[in-house]
Formats: C-alpha cells, sequence, structure tokens
C-alpha cells in the first residue's frame, strides 16, 4: 500500500455518493476500499472493491476490517427501507463498536418532516410523521446515542436530494435532463415555484471527507455544503439556457408513475410528497463556517450535470 496505508477509508455503498466520496477519498491521498453486494461498472483508480452484505454482521465486520474511518453510504430500494435500513444499522454498527473505526452516515433530511417552509438548520426539531421519517429519526437517535455511550464514534453528514454528474435517481436526474436534451417531458413535481434545497454529489463526497478528517466533528448532526434554495421554475430555466431549448414539462400534482420512477416506487414516495408542496430550504452555514468548505455554485453544477448526461449513451439516461 502506499503512505496512505496508515488511514484506510472504507466506503460502505457503491452508489453515487459512496462512489464519488471513494473518488474523493483517493484523491485526498487515502487507501479506500469501496463495499457493495455487486461490483459497480467503474470505480475511480486507486479505489479497491470488496463484496459484502453489510446488512449482516459478519459482512459488514469483514467489510470494515482495518478502517481507521468507515463512511455508511449505504442505500436499499425504496419499498425496503423501513425493513433493511436497520439491519445495515445494528450490523454497521457493531462492526466500528469491534473494531474502533470511526463511522461517518451519510443522512437525509427526512428527520425534519414538515417544516412548513421553516429553513432547516441543524437545531431544527425532528417532527417527522411519515414511516421512512420516523425510522431515519430512530437510526439517527440510535447513532448518537452510542456515540454518547462511548461505543462508536459518530458523526452523521445530512444532505438535502441530490444533483449532480453520475445521479439518475433524483428528481433532478434522469426523469429531467435526458428529456431536456433531448426534447422529451421533463418531470415536475408539486409546485413548482416553491424554493427547493439540492446538494451537489461532489459536495456530499466532499462534506463527508471533510467530516472523516476532522474527529472533533463527531457526535452531532452537520448539514453538507449546499447551495442557497432557488425554485424548481428557475432551475428550468437554468436548463434551457445550458440545452438551448424549452423543457416541455409535466408537473405532476400528486404521485404517479414517470419515466423512471415506476408505481412501486411512487407509492412508497407518496408519504413524502409533502417535500413538494412546501419549500425545502436546507441551510449549511455551520458546516461552511467550521470546516472552510464552500458548496458548489448551483450555476457550476448544472453545467457539470447536463455535459455528464450530454456524454452518457442514450440507452443509459434514464
Amino acid at each position: 500500500m502506499s503512505a496512505a496505508s496508515g488511514t484506510l477509508h472504507v466506503v460502505l455503498g457503491a452508489g453515487p455518493a459512496g462512489t464519488a466520496l471513494a473518488g474523493e477519498l483517493v484523491r485526498r491521498g487515502h487507501a479506500v476500499r469501496l463495499v457493495s453486494r455487486s461490483a459497480p461498472e467503474r470505480t475511480a483508480e486507486g479505489v479497491q472493491w470488496f463484496g459484502a452484505d453489510v446488512s449482516t454482521a459478519d459482512g459488514a465486520l469483514a467489510a470494515v476490517a482495518g478502517a481507521a474511518v468507515v463512511h455508511h453510504c449505504v442505500n436499499v430500494p425504496y419499498h425496503r427501507q423501513v425493513e433493511v435500513m436497520p439491519q445495515v444499522q445494528n450490523a454497521v454498527l457493531a462492526a466500528v463498536e469491534t473494531t474502533g473505526a470511526r463511522l461517518v452516515v451519510l443522512d437525509t433530511l427526512y428527520p425534519y418532516g414538515e417544516t412548513h417552509g421553516e429553513v432547516m438548520t441543524e437545531e431544527t426539531p425532528w417532527r417527522a410523521t411519515s414511516r421512512k421519517g420516523r425510522m431515519r429519526a430512530q437510526l439517527d437517535e440510535r447513532y448518537l446515542a452510542a456515540h454518547r455511550a462511548g461505543r462508536a464514534r459518530v458523526v452523521l453528514g445530512r444532505s438535502a436530494d441530490f444533483v449532480g454528474p453520475g445521479v439518475l435517481n433524483s428528481t433532478l436526474g434522469g426523469a429531467v435532463f435526458p428529456a431536456a436534451l433531448g426534447g422529451g417531458e421533463v418531470l415536475a413535481l408539486g409546485d413548482i415555484d416553491l424554493p427547493h434545497s439540492y446538494t451537489d454529489i461532489r459536495d456530499v463526497a466532499a462534506g463527508l471527507a471533510t467530516l472523516g478528517a476532522h474527529p472533533e466533528g463527531d457526535g452531532r448532526v452537520w448539514h453538507l455544503p449546499t447551495p442557497p434554495a432557488v425554485t424548481t421554475r428557475e432551475i428550468h430555466s437554468m436548463i434551457e439556457e445550458r440545452v438551448g431549448r424549452p423543457v416541455q414539462r409535466v408537473v405532476l400534482s400528486e404521485p404517479r408513475p414517470f419515466g423512471p420512477f415506476d408505481a412501486a416506487f411512487m407509492d412508497e414516495y407518496a408519504e413524502m410528497f409533502y417535500q413538494h408542496t412546501e419549500p425545502q430550504i436546507m441551510d449549511s452555514a455551520a458546516f461552511e463556517r467550521t470546516f472552510g468548505v464552500r458548496p458548489t455554485p448551483l450555476d457550476a453544477t448544472l453545467d457539470a450535470t447536463v455535459e455528464w448526461y450530454r456524454a452518457l449513451p442514450a440507452g443509459s439516461r434514464s
């Protein structure tokens, strides 16, 4: 191994966040192991892939062996989250308690629940009423309780909805950019004149890598670097400027199947649809101030995202 062999970082989950994070950690000079049940199509040079099911105790323990820092970016099919994510937590927490590795957890805004437009900071109460929101809040309470009890060293990084190169399964992903480029129907949800925060997937990676490098931030939730929220209508206008044509927008006032979002997904998403009928405004000032990391401007994110989708083979865009 390289000189970074003493700082092995293990990334659990090879979705857009885990893949981007693995690449970011390699760029920062770490030895990196990327863990998933099946091999990803591609990984950054220098990333070692390891096959394991981290929802099992043995799989999680094997996956994190030798790690100084473990980054939990595992996600599961939407309709199985309430069942499977607690299993993953139990196995991963037990593994880091055994090995002593620090644990950095990628988190969502779900625990806050409906905010009625209130700006979300790390001080916002957790008022989730949805099944998935309550599940996420319970997971987070357990992570922080394990830290307080001295069983594990844990920090949580919360992100808004993903956007950016490599992001397909997002409300600002495969249901938007391919159609915008090709003249098809672009998906929009709810009230398109409400502000809605999006976090560049590269800022998710940089934020989690930063938390992994700063143990003084452990034991709490941080909001990962996210630019000021704008409306969906404004985002579509910005996309139009980049693709050189008007978007043919289809606005869903309630969840129903569309494009890459099938009926099974939309049925599960229905309880979260409030995110598109009230403002979703996330504030990351505490992270930016503490760690000196600024979010990528939305203009630059959309530039990079349009170019990434433009380069994709047509059959891979949804």
